[in-house]
């Protein structure tokens, strides 16, 4: 399964179609999070590459992550649900669900204006170095994911 590129407008269109059908009251449909927590969780990697979140794994972990689990990660097989959650990732307070959307839009638009070869010249904080493919993966089956888990 080829993913839709995050590159170009048109995802990002959809995306935001998909993230504006959200409400406070959206509920998974597995999983804990609600859904601002979410929208919360969805944003740590946009965080990550624009440098507002320096959180990395320990160097132990990142080896792992490299060695064993890089290729699940970014390869386009979907994730399977309710699979285990990085703690830089786990988000357990409340979240204004609108602030949170208008947050992840928004990222999503600058990672697509940014485009795949300034992407693809970023290293991920826990994978190291990715072609602006396994990026396009890595995100666009995260974030999929998360809104298929809330039903959009």
């Amino acid at each position: 399964m080829t993913y839709p590129s995050i590159y170009i407008e048109s995802t990002t269109q959809s995306l935001h179609a998909r993230i504006d059908q959200l409400t406070e009251n959206s509920k998974g449909l597995w999983g804990k999070m609600t859904v601002g927590q979410m929208l919360s969780h969805c944003t740590v990697p946009y965080e990550q590459i624009l440098g507002q979140n320096t959180d990395q794994p320990p160097l132990f972990m990142r080896i792992i992550l490299t060695l064993f689990l890089k290729k699940s990660m970014v390869n386009e097989v979907p994730y399977k649900q309710n699979l285990p959650t990085a703690p830089s990732f786990i988000r357990t307070e409340h979240y204004d669900v609108q602030k949170e959307k208008e947050r992840l839009k928004g990222m999503i638009q600058t990672i697509q204006e940014m485009g795949a070869e300034k992407l693809a010249a970023k290293p991920s904080l826990s994978l190291g170095k990715l072609s602006a493919t396994e990026w396009n993966n890595l995100l666009y089956k995260h974030i999929d994911h998360h809104l298929q888990q809330f039903g959009v």
